[in-house]
């Protein structure tokens, strides 16, 4: 870099520290080593400090449960760094080479998991199939809140998406610089019906923070970290996962087209469901938006993004379908904690939410 004569060049050690916006939310409490250590590093010592130098951590995050509460925050809190942040923690973290380290350990172990659990296979047309018909008497969760669910439930239920509602269409965003020509055009054409058509109002994520005031929740940005298990950690991770790494474009593609399968079907129940809550058109809104927005995102997604991407990429294929199976393997997970929980009459959440 040329400096002109009489100024200085800023280096990492000379250059102002830049924390999160005004917003972010605080970092969450740990739940084992692995958090313990990425936490206290954020929150108490500065990048490039040394602080996760430990030659030994890699090793303790492959040795760790891929899918277990301490590894997924562990993994979600690195993620965030890319996203909005958290308080109080230097911008720099961000791209930390010792972080990093720790980061891909865990990652490594976690794709890992997704593919052991999978069953695979390049074959992408009956991969998608599988998710357009839904078994007769199936009664999953939308199911349950439409018929039977009760005020707690639903509320529990907008806390665990939160996670990722409130930053909804992020995720797929790093997808946008890996594609080319149709398939990247019509991805950005999806992605700007998810930002609300450039109307800020409009954004799913306003729609979703707008349905969680009506249900007299915090809409703060990652509010309910603490409150949300790994099951449900773990299909957010995934996403960034599949998104931070150019070699798993074909992965998010397919988790992509997936998620906007199977919305439109789960977001009218959904709907019903609010409606017999008693919940307004404000609060209903986001869920009907989905119905008519998704299924027309599901054919651009399927014919348009896929379609173009393994014309030109066949070699994708098997990645396709990871994406696909690894979003109904991880869905399904959750699926089952929160029926499980709920028929039990117990909370879903780490910690029950005030009633509301």
């Amino acid at each position: 870099m040329n400096v002109a004569r009489g100024e200085t060049a800023m280096t990492s050690a000379t250059m102002p520290a830049a924390g999160a916006g005004p917003s972010a939310a605080a970092l969450p409490a740990p739940r084992g080593p692995l958090s313990e250590t990425v936490i206290s590093a954020l929150g108490t010592r500065a990048p490039g400090s040394g602080a996760l130098a430990d030659r030994v951590l890699p090793g303790r995050a492959a040795a760790a449960d891929p899918l277990g509460e301490d590894l997924q925050l562990a993994l979600h809190v690195c993620y965030e760094l890319h996203y909005q942040g958290f308080a109080g923690v230097d911008a720099a973290w961000e791209w930390d080479p010792d972080l990093l380290r720790l980061r891909a350990a865990m990652e490594r172990a976690f794709l890992a998991e997704l593919r052991a659990r999978v069953p695979g296979g390049d074959r992408v047309g009956p991969a998608l199939e599988e998710l357009l018909v839904e078994p007769a008497g199936a009664k999953g969760v939308s199911h349950f809140l439409r018929d039977e669910g009760e005020r707690w439930q639903m509320r529990e239920y907008l806390v665990h998406r939160s996670i990722y509602h409130l930053k909804e269409a992020d995720p797929h965003a790093w997808l946008i610089p890996r594609l080319r020509g149709q398939a990247k055009a019509s991805l950005v054409a999806v992605e700007f019906d998810e930002y609300g058509g450039g109307h800020g109002a409009r954004m799913h994520s306003r729609l979703y923070a707008d349905l969680m005031e009506e249900m007299g929740l915090d809409t703060g940005y990652l509010r309910y970290l603490d409150a949300v298990p790994a099951v449900t950690l773990a299909t957010v991770t995934m996403m960034s996962l599949f998104g931070l790494h150019r070699s798993l474009r074909g992965a998010m593609a397919g988790h992509f087209a997936a998620a906007e399968i199977t919305t439109a079907p789960s977001a009218r129940r959904m709907a019903q469901a609010l409606e017999r809550l008693g919940v307004g058109a404000r609060g209903v809104r986001f869920f009907t938006e989905h119905v008519e927005a998704d299924a027309v995102h599901e054919q651009v997604l399927r014919h348009d993004v896929l379609g173009d991407l393994l014309r030109t990429e066949p070699d994708l294929a098997a990645d396709v379908v990871l994406g696909v199976q690894a979003t109904t393997l991880l869905e399904r997970r959750l699926g089952e904690h929160l029926l499980d929980r709920w028929r039990a009459g117990r909370s879903s959440l780490l910690h029950p939410l005030p009633p509301g």
